[in-house]
């Protein structure tokens, strides 16, 4: 139980890619971490499962609920419905930029470094993602590389569902380590 006491976000809303969501949260949950699924509204948010659309997740927190200072760290899972959703949505922005700039661990997997990209963070950072937005990143001014997990201060990426258990364990680590904490100013 690495991460006893400690408390993290995973916003995502409809057409969160399933696996993105549920594999980071259960791997977090069983290190003992407190995982709350924030998003736009209370009730359900609803996957999308590879091909169609998946299994209901219930939201714990909502956006307005929350604060940058309730949490250790935040995942955003990836598919393509529920960041482009996410990075129109100033709330949602601004709560993973407080996380960011209160020097805590951000983690994106897939296509959620849209969100990196729209707050700002991408800028200036190795960084990793699904292929089909690797110029997106690039052109945002990261150094992308075709890697499982990269790590820049505190900014975790994987690229696709396939990367997930090590996704995962990096979240782990970088929270239980506290490595986050060493970012420097950007």
């Amino acid at each position: 139980m690495d991460l006893n006491g400690k408390k993290i976000a995973i916003l995502a809303t409809n057409g969160f890619e399933q696996a993105e969501l549920e594999v980071p949260r259960d791997r977090l949950t069983k290190a003992g971490a407190t995982v709350h699924v924030v998003s736009l509204a209370a009730g359900e948010i609803k996957g999308w499962d590879k091909k169609d659309w998946g299994r209901p997740v219930k939201v714990d927190k909502t956006l307005d609920e929350v604060s940058a200072g309730d949490y250790d760290a935040i995942v955003l899972p990836g598919g393509q419905i529920n960041p482009d959703l996410l990075r129109v949505e100033p709330k949602a922005l601004k709560f993973i930029k407080d996380i960011f700039d209160a020097k805590k661990v951000v983690a994106a997997v897939c296509h959620a470094p849209w969100l990196l990209i729209e707050t700002g963070i991408a800028k200036g950072r190795k960084m990793t993602s699904f292929k089909s937005i690797k110029t997106d990143v690039a052109n945002a001014g990261a150094k992308w590389e075709d890697s499982e997990v990269v790590v820049d201060q505190g900014v975790i990426t994987s690229r696709n569902p396939g990367d997930l258990e090590a996704f995962s364990a990096k979240i782990i680590e970088e929270v239980k380590e506290g490595r986050h904490t060493q970012r420097s100013a950007a």
